[in-house]
């Protein structure tokens, strides 16, 4: 799978919904503070995960459609997906060691 890919609204649904990995979208914003510091924490989960899971990422204002409808209230925000449903997710800046605590709890070793 391998690095983040970035996605618009008409990827979402063959991108993340019909995806047979389990998915971690992170939503962004280019005047987000927070998400600079997070980014590299993003790059890193897309390769050290990179067996075991997809990394899309979506610029808020350009894809208002997924926002609303994941109710994504703040950025950064992550959304994981596992089988075309929202399993976990979280809202603001979150520093490497939780994102992979957060992906451990829901993530199955193989």
């Amino acid at each position: 799978m391998s690095g983040v890919k970035a996605i618009s609204d008409s990827k979402f649904e063959t991108e993340v919904i019909e995806a047979t990995a389990p998915v971690l979208v992170y939503f962004w914003a280019t005047w987000c503070g927070p998400c600079r510091l997070v980014s590299p924490s993003i790059d890193w989960a897309a390769s050290h995960y990179d067996s075991r899971l997809k990394v899309v990422k979506m610029e808020v204002d350009a894809n208002r459609t997924s926002v609303k409808k994941y109710k994504v209230e703040g950025v950064p925000g992550l959304r994981l997906f596992q089988n075309g449903r929202v399993i976990a997710s979280h809202e603001g800046a979150i520093t490497k060691q939780k994102l992979m605590d957060f992906l451990e709890r829901h993530l199955v070793n193989e």
